[in-house]
């Protein structure tokens, strides 16, 4: 079973995109490659804490997340080497537009007073980054059962060569981002 949102790319996105931007080759049309959510526990390191993101992260994605270790030791951060910093999960096919699916209709539409993403998060080479501020936005995660709130680093990797090829797929897909002529307006 093919996951909405890749069906929704083949067939709203790439007719869109290849119009606008009038590529000449569809392999020249941009899509999306990967999904990588990144969640670190900082310096409250505690082995239930990470246990806790990880299982977390792995209901949220449905794929067991890599542990990040420290590289080097840093003394002034109280930091040894090989100690467990964090959790990422990167997501690729059908796995990543099902994510995509519930991170655009679900999680964010549950944030309080959500006006949209904003669209100045792209790294000029067609790469999207949002951070999120906490984990119980997902239906996955039950609030009862949450030890603690962390929050996580959501980046986009396309194969846009520019950040407006970027933004175009991204809001064709249906990402909600913020209207800065409105937010320029009120001020």
């Amino acid at each position: 079973m093919t996951p909405t949102m890749k069906t929704k790319y083949r067939e709203q996105a790439v007719p869109e995109l290849q119009k606008k931007f009038s590529y000449s080759n569809r392999m020249q049309i941009p899509s999306l490659s990967k999904i990588v959510i990144n969640v670190s526990v900082g310096m409250q390191y505690d082995r239930d804490a990470l246990q806790s993101v990880t299982d977390d992260l792995g209901k949220i994605t449905g794929q067991r997340p890599l542990t990040i270790k420290a590289k080097r030791s840093v003394s002034n951060f109280k930091l040894r080497e090989e100690m467990l910093l964090a959790a990422k999960v990167t997501l690729r096919g059908a796995r990543m537009y099902e994510f995509l699916d519930r991170l655009i209709n679900i999680a964010l539409p549950r944030i309080r007073d959500f006006r949209g993403v904003p669209a100045k998060s792209f790294d000029g080479r067609g790469n999207y980054s949002l951070g999120l501020t906490e984990q119980t936005i997902f239906p996955e995660i039950d609030p009862d059962h949450v030890r603690k709130v962390h929050g996580m680093d959501v980046t986009f990797v396309t194969t846009a060569k520019s950040n407006q090829e970027a933004h175009e797929l991204l809001s064709l897909l249906g990402m909600p981002f913020e209207n800065t002529k409105s937010k320029g307006a009120a001020q």
